[in-house]
């Protein structure tokens, strides 16, 4: 496939599915893996992955801006913004430590491997499927009442998502839910805690790689970062509604049936 046409693909891989709890790089691993270009270098590869995610992360904080930003007169709603992000910065703890001491080894165990992105996505799509039937206490039901010890605990379960094919919304997700908050809050707290982990995931491989790209990489790396961005504020917008009155099943039984697809290519 032509360069060009690959990472726009992987864009709209990584816009789609950043969000939704069915992971984001397992699929665009899956798309790497099957709709190869030859003309593309797996240092690149490797790199891009990750570094995508930056165009979503510009759609969350474009999406939520007006609820986060801290340039407000308001005393009263100063402070609680700013205590919501000491709890997100708390949150992506876990994440920054274990992700900057074991990036090398996650990329080289994880990163490509189709059979353990496929296992991951059954196993994560059956806890989906199950998870709201098994909790019905929900404690937590704004923002607001998070606490740092809560915040933390979450951040422990999104390392879970270093794994390709686990989802790093699906993983906040399933945690905060097993913490008692509602599927609302556990969403946003989820996106909020993507914005500095996946800020500092990218700048992590930006420095590690050096930088060492050429021009046409860099413009294959703003095409697919920008395509990312636009669909996930769409798939945001969409998501946010969508869980207000459905549930997590579709997700977990869409999961579960790629997963087994996958697992039957590549035999």
């Amino acid at each position: 496939m032509n360069p060009f046409l690959l990472v726009i693909l992987l864009g709209i891989v990584q816009g789609v599915t950043e969000f939704l709890p069915i992971s984001s790089t397992g699929h665009m691993i899956l798309v790497e893996r099957f709709i190869n270009s030859p003309n593309i270098s797996k240092h690149f590869m490797d790199n891009f992955l990750v570094i995508v995610q930056f165009g979503s992360i510009i759609s969350v904080l474009l999406y939520f801006w007006g609820d986060i930003h801290p340039f407000v007169k308001n005393k009263e709603v100063l402070i609680e913004r700013v205590t919501l992000w000491s709890k997100i910065l708390v949150g992506v703890i876990p994440a920054g430590v274990i992700g900057f001491l074991a990036d090398d080894y996650i990329t080289e165990m994880f990163m490509g491997n189709t059979k353990i992105v496929a296992i991951m996505l059954i196993v994560y799509g059956i806890i989906l499927y199950f998870i709201e039937d098994k909790i019905k206490a929900k404690k937590i039901t704004s923002l607001k009442d998070i606490s740092y010890k809560t915040a933390l605990a979450i951040g422990f379960f999104q390392c879970l998502a270093m794994i390709p094919g686990t989802s790093r919304s699906g993983a906040t997700i399933v945690g905060a839910l097993l913490l008692g908050l509602s599927k609302s809050v556990a969403a946003e707290f989820s996106f909020f805690l993507a914005i500095p982990t996946m800020f500092g995931a990218t700048l992590l491989k930006l420095m590690k790689s050096g930088l060492s790209f050429t021009s046409q990489e860099w413009t294959l790396m703003f095409a697919g970062s920008f395509t990312a961005f636009i669909v996930a504020y769409i798939v945001i917008k969409w998501f946010m509604g969508y869980i207000k009155t459905r549930t997590f099943k579709l997700f977990g039984v869409y999961r579960i049936i790629l997963g087994i697809l996958v697992l039957l290519l590549i035999k």
